[in-house]
Formats: C-alpha cells, structure tokens, sequence
C-alpha cells in the first residue's frame, strides 16, 4: 500500500431510488442530519479481503477509536485485533500469508509513522519500526513471499527513505537499497527485486530509473520535465508503476507527446511504448486493476464527472457487468483473493454512504456486507450535480454544486468549498460536508480550478505560480457563475477550506473583501514564504518542483509576499473561523498564529480553535465534531442557516 472507488422498469428503479434515498419534495425542509451521523467514527469502512479469501477486515470503532477487525467470510465471528487506544488507525493492509495486518500509526498527528504487524494466530502486535522521528512511507508485499515486507524508512537521513527488507518470522530488518539522495518512489519487481525508481531532478521533472538487478548501476529510461510530473507516473494519484511479469516492460502513466496522463505498457530494451488506455482531456485514475499473476493491465478508470471503466481483459466483461447491476453508483474492486474466485467491491455513491459486497466470479453474484454509515438512511441525502463554466481567460472549469432539499435553487446562501492540494480534485462521491452544508440550508459548490489534477497536463500546469491569482480568479469565477445564474445571494456567499483550501479562505477574505460574507480556514498558509521554509525534511527531495510551482523564496520573495493574505489583513471586512492542529508537520501552527495575531491588533473579528492533539486535519471524532459544532454555529450566524443544538437530536 502507498500513504501513499423495458421503460416500466426504469420507472419503477427510478421510483425506487427516490424513496430510499428520501429526496425531499420542494417546500418540505428534511430533518436536521445529526453532526455526529455525519463526522463522527463510521460503523465499518475501508474493508479488505485476506488473500487466501478466507476474512475480511475493516476498520471500525472500539471504544469510539478506529481499530482494525477481521471476520471469516460467511460467518459472524467479527472480532477486533488491533488495540489503539488514541487516534484510531487509518492505513493498514494484508501481509500475502494472510496471518499479519500490517498497519501505520503516528503520534498525535505529527506523520512520524511508524509500521505494526499483528499475529492473528498468537494474537500479538509488533512494533516493527521502533524508532524516534522516523517515518515509514512506503510498504510493498508479494503473493510469492508471503512472509517477507519492502519498505522505505529515513532512519539514515530525515531527508530521504532507504529500502529496507523485513522478515515477518523473524522480525529481522535489513536495509536493501540506499537512497542516493534524490530518489522519491521505489518500483519492485514480481521477483520481490528493487529493479525501478523515481528520482527527482535537481531542477524540477523527474526520472525513471531501472536496473537488471540490484547489483547493477541505476539507468535513467523514461525522463519527465515538470510540465509532465503531474500527469505522469511521478504523481503519486496517478496509477501504479509495476514491471510486468517477465521483468521486460513496465506499465505507467505517461503524459509526454499527449495532453493527458496516459496508461502505456513500455519495453525497457527498446524503449517502445504501446498506450492502453487514454483520453484527451482527462488523465487515467490511480483505479487501475492488473492481473494478479502477470501484472498486466485488464481495466483502467478515467475520474471525468463520473468514474468511467475501460476493461481490457475481455474476460472480465462479465463481471463488469454484474458488478454494475449490484447497486446505483462508481464501483471500486479493491482486493482479490489468490486464486481470482473472489473479489471486494466498494459502491461510492452522491447520495448515500460507501456499501461493500462480496462478488463471486464463478456464480456472477455479489452478497452484501454493510454500509460505511447505516444511521444515515433514515435521513434525506441530495445528488451531487456536475456543472462547468468558462473562466474569465477560456479555461473550461469543473465542478460539483450540491442543493439543500425542500428549497428552490435560487437566491440561496452558499458556501464555497475549495479542495485541498492544490493538486488534487473534487470527485463525485459521498461528501458527507457537501450534505451537511446541504442539510443546514446552504448550496455547495465545489470547483476544480486550474491547477487540479486530472484535467490533463495543460489545465494543472495553468495553476503554476498562480496561488492568489489565476487559480483564485477561478474561484470568483464560480462564485459569479452563480450568482449570475441566480443560484446564490450574493449577500449570503461564504468561503471555506483546509489546507490550500484553508489558504484560498484566507485569500478570499483578503483579496477580493467584499465577495464573501464570512470565511473558514482549516490548517491553511497564511504567509507562503515561512510555509515553503517550513516544509518538512522529509519533502526536500521535491523542492525545486515546488519552486516551479509555487516559487522560491530566496528569489521570489517579493512575489510570494504578494500571494500571501499575512500581508493584507488590514483589507479583511468579513469574520474569520480559524482551526489549526499544534502539530501540523505541512502547515506548522505559526501559519495560522501569525494571521491570528494580525487580525487581533486590527480589531478584526474572528474565532480562533486549536487542537493540540492534532496534524494535518482532524482525526480524533470528538475534535471534529468540536471543529464541526463551531464551524456550524458561526456558519448559521452569518449565513442565516439552521443549527443543531449540541444536547439536542431533533430538527430545529
């Protein structure tokens, strides 16, 4: 894993979908969602098959913490194996013999993490890397060594991960590979051999680099200038890198002589390049499903406004086919057992929780296992509808609006919620804020302005060094689009995000003042000069990307201090609800401090939160439901929506 989805019969589906998902008649305002159905704990997610497809496991709560519990297939023995007591874990797998979890965990959100194994027959957890301020970033297993694990580690170095090789028997830990210093990503072989990497250039783009053996001198085979690094296998949302199974070619995304990230399958000898799967416009997904002895590529997804498959094994178009008739919604296949009898499949829908089946290949049947949040199907849930519009300079931008129920779409209040990133994406899926703005009254529009990925090369690229500017523009753009189209009042238009979400906010609030009624910033850069300064070590391999992306502060500075809003508070007119975790390793806490205090000496009106408790987004339920109840009530005071009270469950 890397820490690195006959006409009387439509009527009648139809008709069925919208009494199970309890869409609301105009004039009938739904009852209040409670915050903690929302964004507390799920009952059961992110389920994964054992490799012998005997158990599932999942994640769900123990005493209100996130642990990981196991069940045999068929029976109803569910059991938890894990035993955190503080943050809850979030990233675990199944080692191939499937007797280990392996899982990751750091410490109050710092990102130190450190890797675990439990023995499900002695019923025993392992610390298997137990060392200070040392972070595991990488973890690779294989079907033929079940017993074995590759990982990266910067024990030698904060700055770089070495390779090191472990032995679950044992516990013995070696180290295999030694980082030259600028290598970012690791690619092994189904030999269980180092044979691939990607290194980051000293001036910005990335190479691929192989060798026949590890004895063998690193060759570069593929070079990616930075235009290409975000719709190329240097992306680490973009599909897996993997040698084929004869070791004579590698499958990748590749962006170079073509818009898009395409899938190719490339001869390492001769450097030729057949394409599997492309688009235009839209770069191929990280959904990419291999064969399980080959390695060769049977389907790939593109993520346009819906998630849409391409299968090439024509084998597999049946299954496809039955999968799509489990249920309404993009389907996920997210682990197979050894002998491909039996897969996971995961439903993401707009309008109601992740669902998880077990499909059998040999009858063609799914049977379903449960629903991430069941508590939520006696609410009203709305659709997530896809919109675009043209931006001030051309750009065609992409988005999502969401529409409270009971209300007609006009002259709403509005919330526009930037994603984080930058380079990432709002997706079509179950947002649960999406519905909770939803639910308290407010439209929801989330955009994917230049810069997001996915878009292909030259619409991502378009973000470069415009932080604050072209990028922002796209979002007042939106905002203007609806406005115009009489969706939103514009009186009643708030701004919120975190991350570079949170920066945008603080952007907003700053640079174009009289656009917003009220602004939220969770964990964003406030000052982009003391944010790059502050990057941790761990990310130094990536800094002239950043530079080119963003730019340098030893020679840019002035421009970054033009992007920053630090430097425009006394421009701010609207309140401001600031939340902040004290051990943020991306965002450090000062980010949020400095505007703080800016704000403080102006006499500017705002709210301040702190977590010390937490990193880079809030983790722990009762923080977020703290965060959300706050968020919630400064959301109703200044755009006039509905709140729940917080010792009380019923619609107010």
């Amino acid at each position: 894993m890397k820490y690195r989805k006959s006409i009387g019969i439509y009527v009648l589906l139809l008709l069925l979908v919208l009494i199970t998902f309890g869409k609301a008649e105009t004039g009938v305002v739904p009852e209040l969602i409670p915050r903690e159905v929302l964004f507390g704990n799920p009952v059961r997610t992110r389920a994964r098959l054992s490799p012998d497809g005997k158990f599932l496991a999942y994640l769900a709560p123990v005493d209100n913490v996130l642990n990981v519990w196991i069940r045999t297939i068929g029976a109803e023995d569910d059991r938890p194996v894990t035993k955190d007591e503080n943050r809850g874990i979030r990233y675990y797998s199944w080692a191939e013999d499937s007797k280990h979890i392996l899982y990751a965990q750091d410490a109050e959100g710092n990102e130190n993490w450190r890797m675990y194994a439990v023995d499900l027959e002695a019923n025993e957890i392992k610390d298997l890397t137990p060392f200070e301020n040392v972070q595991v970033q990488f973890i690779e297993t294989n079907k033929s060594f079940p017993n074995e694990v590759i990982f990266s580690m910067n024990r030698e170095d904060p700055k770089v991960h070495d390779l090191y090789h472990l032995d679950l028997a044992s516990g013995k830990l070696n180290m295999i590979t030694k980082n030259p210093g600028d290598f970012i990503d690791w690619i092994i072989d189904p030999h269980f051999k180092v044979r691939g990497a990607i290194a980051a250039k000293v001036g910005g783009g990335f190479d691929l680099m192989v060798r026949d053996n590890e004895e063998d001198e690193w060759e570069i085979l593929v070079t990616w200038d930075t235009e290409d690094g975000m719709t190329s296998a240097p992306n680490f949302l973009s599909p897996p890198t993997v040698f084929s199974k004869d070791g004579k070619h590698i499958y990748l995304m590749d962006s170079r002589n073509a818009n898009a990230g395409r899938l190719v399958k490339l001869e390492i000898a001769t450097g030729n390049m057949e394409v599997l799967v492309e688009d235009q416009q839209y770069d191929v997904s990280e959904h990419v499903l291999l064969h399980p002895v080959t390695n060769a590529v049977q389907a790939a997804a593109v993520q346009k406004a819906r998630l849409e498959w391409t299968v090439l094994d024509r084998a597999l178009e049946d299954d496809f086919n039955a999968i799509a008739a489990l249920e309404r919604g993009d389907s996920y296949i997210l682990s197979r057992d050894k002998v491909d009898n039996t897969w996971l499949i995961a439903f993401e829908k707009d309008n109601g929780p992740v669902t998880y089946y077990v499909y059998d290949r040999l009858t063609k049947q799914g049977t379903y296992l449960f629903s991430e949040k069941p508590d939520l199907d006696q609410y009203t849930l709305v659709s997530m509808e896809p919109i675009s519009f043209t931006s001030r300079d051309g750009l065609i931008i992409h988005g999502y609006i969401t529409y409270p129920a009971g209300k007609d779409k006009k002259n709403l209040p509005m919330v526009l919620d930037v994603h984080g990133g930058p380079w990432a994406r709002n997706s079509w899926e179950f947002d649960p804020q999406a519905q909770w703005f939803a639910n308290r009254g407010y439209a929801c529009l989330q955009v994917n302005f230049r810069g997001s990925i996915g878009y292909g090369k030259e619409f991502v690229n378009a973000g470069d060094k415009e932080f604050g500017g072209k990028a922002q523009d796209d979002l007042v753009d939106a905002v203007n689009w609806a406005i115009e189209k009489g969706i939103a009042d514009p009186e009643r238009i708030a701004i919120w995000g975190g991350s570079y979400g949170g920066y945008a906010a603080l952007v907003g609030a700053t640079f174009t003042p009289d656009l917003f009624c009220c602004a939220v910033d969770m964990f964003g850069p406030s000052n982009l000069i003391t944010f790059i300064e502050a990057i941790p070590p761990w990310f130094s391999t990536l800094l002239a990307t950043v530079y080119k992306r963003m730019g340098n502060p030893e020679t840019e500075a002035e421009f970054l201090k033009s992007r920053s809003p630090l430097f425009k508070v006394g421009q701010i007119k609207i309140p401001i609800l600031i939340a902040q975790g004290a051990n943020d390793p991306r965002v450090k806490q000062i980010e949020s401090e400095q505007i703080v205090e800016a704000m403080k000496q102006k006499g500017i009106e705002y709210e301040y939160i702190v977590f010390p408790d937490e990193g880079h987004g809030f983790r722990k339920p009762q923080n977020r439901l703290k965060f959300y109840a706050a968020a919630e009530k400064f959301l109703a005071k200044h755009l006039g929506g509905r709140y729940e009270e917080a010792t009380e469950k019923s619609n107010q």
